[in-house]
């Protein structure tokens, strides 16, 4: 296996993984209010992401910029409540099958700008990977890469499950996202009250 295989192996794994379960929140976060037939509106949202974490996985990677980990654990959450919340006010009509949504065009600088705050994230494992690697250039290529399509995977999954709720249980759309939205933001602000420097905050 080569380098470039073995970082993009750990890129998927990494967004995949259960135990880092706050990632693959947020994709879901930003499914939430699509259809199946708005894939390729998620896959550019989705990218939207990945360009935003892309950007400080790198600066954080090479040390160009530092920061406190438990601020980022404790803000990672609250993007994907923040994401959750903007779903609620989401309005979906279920008058016909396959229909379109109509989302805001807030959605993808949001993405954006959420995914700086993931990339930070995702850059201390990176970082812990790379041991004295003499070029940084393609290890965090292939790792970007690993992560984007382990985010697609994340919204295939979703999108089938989507799928199934809303065309074989006749679930109405509008409340579809409001149950899955509730669920992710009621685990996200656990996450929040358990972080480290909310904790800090509060005096504890």
């Amino acid at each position: 296996m080569s380098d470039f295989q073995l970082y993009l192996q750990l890129g998927f794994q990494h967004i995949t993984d259960v135990n880092g379960y706050d990632h693959i929140l947020f994709v879901i976060a930003l499914c939430a209010v699509y259809r199946p037939s708005d894939w390729k509106k998620l896959a550019i949202l989705v990218t939207a992401f990945t360009l935003g974490h892309s950007v400080t996985l790198a600066l954080a990677t090479l040390q160009i910029i530092t920061y406190r980990t438990e601020v980022i654990e404790f803000l990672i959450p609250i993007t994907i409540f923040l994401t959750c919340v903007l779903n609620f006010f989401h309005k979906s009509v279920d008058s016909t099958r396959f229909q379109k949504e109509k989302s805001s065009s807030l959605r993808y600088p949001m993405a954006m700008t959420f995914g700086l705050i993931h990339g930070m994230g995702f850059s201390n494992y990176l970082r812990s990977l790379l041991g004295k690697e003499e070029s940084l250039l393609n290890p965090l290529l292939a790792f970007n890469v690993g992560l984007e399509l382990g985010q697609l995977l994340i919204v295939m999954f979703t999108l089938v499950i989507s799928f199934l709720i809303l065309e074989v249980f006749r679930a109405k759309k509008h409340d579809w996202n409001l149950i899955l939205s509730g669920m992710v933001a009621g685990v996200a602000l656990t996450l929040i009250a358990s972080a480290e420097y909310f904790q800090e905050l509060m005096g504890k």
